[in-house]
C-alpha cells in the first residue's frame, strides 16, 4: 500500500474520481481530483498461475477481492469519503474470463481448478487456432493488421471449444477482464467498444459482430446464440453503466451504492487516454505504454490499415477516432529475462536489494555514472546487440514464433558487462518501437511525438534512450500513474464531471518533461544499431 501524493487540499466539498487498474501482477486503485492530481493510491498483488504448453491463468475472484481492498486502502490513505466520489472507472489486461451460471468460475485449463477461470492475455496456448483462423483470410482480419494474434480472444475461445468442450458449453458468459469488473460492479452485461473491438473482432464502425467470421473459423455456436455470451450491448468507454454500483459491490469497495461506474478499457488504452491528449493533440502523439509488455496507440481521424499492426479500431480509445495498436509481447519482461541470463545478476540483485532498489534502477544509475550524458550511455553497449522477442513479435511482423537474439557476447562476467547488456536491451526495445513507427508512417499514420507511460519507462535514462533510438521526442506526463489516471478520467465522464472523454483528457493530463532525441554521432550510432537489429531479425527468421 503506497501513498503517491500528499493529501493536503482534500476537503469535504471537493469531488474525486477513482481509477482501478488490473495489470498482470497486481490490482491498483488511485484517487484523483478533477485536475488530475492523485491524492492516494494502493496496490494488492494477484497470483499468476503458469503451466507447460504456454498456459498462463488467473482467478477472477481473487482479482475482484484485490480490487476491493485496493480501493478501500486508497480511500483511507487519501482521507476521501465515499460521498465525495463522483465516479469510478476500470481498466484491465485483455484476458478472457469464463463464468458459469450465477457467475460461478469455470476451470479453463488442465488443472481442473475452477478458481483458475481466466486465460491471461500472454497465454499462447491458442497459437495453432490463431494460425487456422488466419488461413481463412476472412475480411475481418484486415482490422487486426491482417493476422489475428493468439493473445486475442477468438483463438482462445476456439481453443476452449476444441479442448475443453464441456467448459465451453457450461459457460454463461465470456468476458474480457475489464467487462467482468464492470459487470461485477453494476450487474450490467454491456461490453466496451474498446475490449470487443480490439480483441474480439467486433466491428465498432458498423456496430455489429460479423456472423460470417464466427461461422468460418468454427465458432458458429456464438452466432447461433446471437452473441448473447460475448456481448449484445456494446457501448463506448466512459458511458455510465446500469444504476451505478450495486449495494453489494459498493459495500465491498467501500463506496456509496449508486456511484456512477464507467464503461472501461484495456489497461494499455487507459494509459493512452491518460497521456496522448495532454497537449491537446492526440492525433500527433503515439501513446507508448512500457510495462511487462509494451503497447503503442496511434489515433487518426480516418482509418489507416497498417500491415502487422492491429486495427484500425473505431472509438476504441478516443471517441469517434480510429486507433492503430501495436507493441511488443514482452518489454519490461524482456529486460528481466535478459538480465536473468547474466552470471553477475545474483550478486547484483543482492546489492540492489540492500540499497532498496530494483535491479534495473541500480543498473541505470551505474550507466549514468559511467557516461558523460544520458544519451552517451549507448556507448556502453559497444558490440552487444539484442532482438528482445522472447515471446514473438506482436508488431509489425505479427510473428508469434519469433524468438530473441543476442549477438556480441564475450566471456565477461562482471558488473560492467551486466550494465552493458542492460543498455543494449533498452536500446533494442527502442528499435522495436521505431520499427512500428516506421511501418505506420509508410502506411499513412505518421506521428510527431511519443508520450510514455508504464512502470518500466519511468527512468530518465530509459526515456532518453528511447528518444534516441526512435529519433522522436519522448514526452512524460505530470501524472506518475497515467494508466490509473486514464481509468479515473472515464469515471469522471460517467459521473458527469466532464462532457466527454476528450475534454477529460485535456483537463486532467499535463506534460511535465520532454526528452529530445540526440543528433550527430549518437544519432548515427543508433542508425547503425537499428540496421543491425533488423539484420539479426531477418537472419533469425531465415534460420527458423
Amino acid at each position: 500500500m503506497t501513498l503517491e501524493n500528499p493529501t493536503s487540499g482534500v476537503t469535504g466539498s471537493t469531488r474525486y474520481v477513482v481509477g482501478v487498474d488490473v495489470g498482470t501482477g497486481s490490482a491498483r486503485a488511485g484517487i484523483f481530483d478533477l485536475t488530475g492530481r492523485m491524492v492516494g493510491a494502493a496496490k494488492r498483488d494477484i497470483t499468476l498461475y503458469q503451466a507447460s504448453g504456454s498456459i498462463v491463468e488467473q482467478s477472477s475472484g481473487e482479482i475482484w477481492n484485490a480490487v476491493c481492498h485496493a480501493v478501500k486502502d486508497a480511500l483511507s490513505q487519501a482521507a476521501v469519503s465515499p460521498d465525495q466520489v463522483a465516479g469510478i472507472g476500470f481498466d484491465a489486461t485483455c484476458s478472457l474470463v469464463v463464468l458459469g451460471e450465477g457467475g460461478q468460475p469455470l476451470p479453463v485449463g488442465p488443472s481442473e481448478q475452477a478458481e483458475r477461470d481466466i486465460i491471461v492475455w500472454m497465454d499462447h496456448r491458442a497459437v495453432a487456432q490463431a494460425e487456422r483462423i488466419n488461413a481463412t483470410g476472412h475480411e475481418v482480419l484486415k482490422f487486426v493488421g491482417g493476422k489475428i494474434s493468439p493473445e486475442m480472444e477468438t483463438p482462445k475461445l476456439l481453443w476452449l471449444l476444441e479442448n475443453r468442450p464441456s467448459v465451453f458449453a457450461a459457460a454463461w458468459q465470456f468476458f474480457d477482464l475489464t467487462d467482468f469488473l464492470t459487470w461485477r460492479a453494476t450487474g450490467d452485461l454491456s461490453r466496451s467498444t474498446c475490449t470487443v473491438t480490439c480483441k474480439w473482432t467486433y466491428l465498432a464502425h458498423e456496430r455489429r459482430w460479423d456472423e460470417s467470421y464466427f461461422r468460418s473459423v468454427g465458432l458458429g455456436v456464438l452466432a447461433d446464440e446471437a452473441f448473447a455470451r460475448i456481448g449484445q450491448s456494446v457501448v463506448d468507454p466512459g458511458t455510465p453503466l446500469g444504476s451505478g454500483l450495486t449495494a453489494n459491490a459498493a459495500a465491498e469497495l467501500g463506496l456509496r451504492a449508486g456511484t456512477p461506474v464507467a464503461t472501461g478499457v484495456i489497461d494499455a488504452h487507459a494509459g493512452g487516454i491518460g497521456t496522448v491528449g495532454a497537449d491537446g493533440e492526440p492525433e500527433a502523439n503515439l501513446g507508448y505504454v512500457f510495462g511487462t509488455s509494451s503497447c503503442t496507440m496511434t489515433t487518426t481521424r480516418s482509418p489507416v490499415f497498417v500491415p502487422g499492426v492491429w486495427g484500425p479500431y473505431f472509438s476504441a480509445m478516443v471517441p469517434d477516432a480510429w486507433l492503430n495498436e501495436g507493441g511488443q509481447s514482452v518489454a519490461g519482461a524482456a529486460i528481466e529475462q535478459l538480465l536473468s541470463m547474466h552470471p553477475a545478476t545474483p550478486d547484483a540483485r543482492h546489492r540492489a536489494a540492500q540499497a532498496g532498489q530494483s535491479l534495473p534502477v541500480m543498473l541505470a544509475a551505474l550507466a549514468e555514472q559511467a557516461s558523460d550524458s544520458l544519451s552517451g550511455a549507448v556507448l556502453l553497449a559497444k558490440g552487444l546487440h539484442v532482438v528482445p522477442e522472447f515471446l514473438g513479435n506482436r508488431a509489425p511482423l505479427a510473428d508469434p514464433h519469433a524468438r530473441a537474439v543476442i549477438a556480441g557476447l564475450g566471456m565477461e562476467s562482471d558488473l560492467d558487462s551486466l550494465v552493458a547488456l542492460y543498455i543494449a536491451g533498452i536500446c533494442s526495445i527502442g528499435y522495436g518501437l521505431r520499427q512500428i513507427i516506421e511501418a505506420q508512417t509508410t502506411a499513412g499514420a505518421p506521428i510527431a511525438r511519443v508520450v510514455i507511460s508504464g512502470g518500466a519507462g519511468r527512468l530518465d535514462l530509459v526515456r532518453q534512450l528511447l528518444a534516441d533510438a526512435t529519433g522522436k521526442p519522448v514526452l512524460a506526463t505530470l501524472a506518475e500513474e497515467p494508466v490509473l489516471l486514464g481509468a479515473a478520467m472515464l469515471g469522471s465522464v460517467a459521473g458527469g464531471q466532464f462532457d466527454d472523454v476528450r475534454s477529460a483528457m485535456t483537463g486532467m493530463s499535463h506534460i511535465s518533461k520532454t526528452y529530445e532525441s540526440d543528433s550527430g554521432d549518437i544519432a548515427a550510432l543508433h542508425e547503425a544499431r537499428f540496421r543491425a537489429f533488423k539484420q539479426l531479425q531477418s537472419v533469425a527468421r531465415e534460420i527458423r
